[in-house]
């Protein structure tokens, strides 16, 4: 009888072993579907001068304007000696994107793509309330009334509600094709939602829970923003119109950042940012450096030619 159940035995882990050789031999063997991949839908990209019109809603200190104002600087600036920086993460999407969309000026050479603060308003006692639909958010925008091929960026206040905050977005871009514009809106998550977007510098509300890495900048909800603003300023500029790049539903789509959520660093996994510098100094994570001496985490990028995600680190 033991004889017979030993034989059983190797007879199930030899089938096993097979099944399992079979099913990793079907996934080599799989070739996604192009359609179902990020790619490009032959629309419009945003290239060349970018102008932005900053609407402060609510109150922000000096030093969180600071800090949101010197990210934006970062994106054109290079700072002296300071490698994997803003700049080389900007520059990365027109090479990963923009350049490839085929637009290019008179000379027929492709236009470098720069970030311009146009103006900035600050509507500190919150004209619309402190709690906003997105169609507010929208009419905020339209207020500040960027230039064609501009983007209106509203920043909203810690103590700023808006639609669907914390539950099913952190942030937001949208359009007005008629005019040629486009906007972005990030909240600061801080005492709202700090879990689902500030992570990984506060504990997640669910998944793993890991010990949160310090802010780079000492403000949880700020670079919480930083975040969340730079996958918002990837996505406008590589899909500002709903048909540039991205994967899935034009209504829903996976862009160049939002395509590798939760990837910070190499090695990234579900609960862990992946490998980053820290600062010898303050112990804070980061993967990019910035104008003023400013350091950043940023957001993976989307490569559509190797189908995988680009980190900085």
């Amino acid at each position: 009888m033991a004889a017979k159940a030993v034989a059983l035995a190797l007879l199930v882990l030899m089938s096993t072993v097979q099944l399992s050789m079979c099913a990793r031999r079907r996934m080599e063997l799989y070739k996604p579907d192009p359609a179902d991949m990020l790619s490009y839908h032959n629309g419009v990209v945003l290239q060349g001068n970018i102008p932005v019109s900053i609407i402060w809603y609510g109150k922000f200190t000096p030093a969180q304007k600071s800090i949101l104002f010197d990210f934006l600087l970062s994106l054109s600036v290079a700072p002296y000696a300071a490698a994997r920086s803003v700049a080389q993460w900007w520059g990365s999407i027109d090479e990963l994107y923009l350049s490839k969309a085929m637009q290019t000026n008179s000379n027929g050479q492709s236009k470098k793509t720069q970030v311009l603060v146009a103006n900035q308003v600050s509507d500190m006692q919150c004209s619309m309330g402190k709690s906003l639909t997105l169609a507010q958010v929208a009419a905020l925008a339209a207020q500040s009334k960027p230039k064609k091929g501009g983007i209106a960026l509203v920043l909203t206040a810690q103590d700023v509600t808006v639609e669907g905050f914390g539950m099913s977005r952190c942030a937001l871009h949208g359009s007005d094709a008629k005019s040629g514009t486009t906007y972005i809106w990030v909240g600061n998550p801080a005492t709202q939602c700090p879990g689902e977007c500030a992570w990984p510098f506060h504990q997640p509300m669910y998944g793993p829970q890991g010990a949160p890495l310090l802010a780079p900048n000492g403000d949880v909800g700020v670079d919480g923003m930083v975040m969340n603003l730079a996958s918002m300023l990837a996505g406008t500029v590589t899909n500002p119109f709903g048909d540039g790049y991205y994967q899935g539903t034009r209504d829903a789509p996976l862009e160049a950042a939002t395509a590798c959520p939760g990837i910070f660093g190499s090695g990234a996994y579900p609960g862990f940012a992946g490998e980053l510098k820290m600062d010898q100094a303050t112990g804070a994570s980061y993967n990019a450096n910035g104008a003023n001496g400013r350091k950043y985490l940023l957001p993976a990028l989307y490569n559509p030619s190797t189908a995988a995600c680009n980190t900085l680190v």
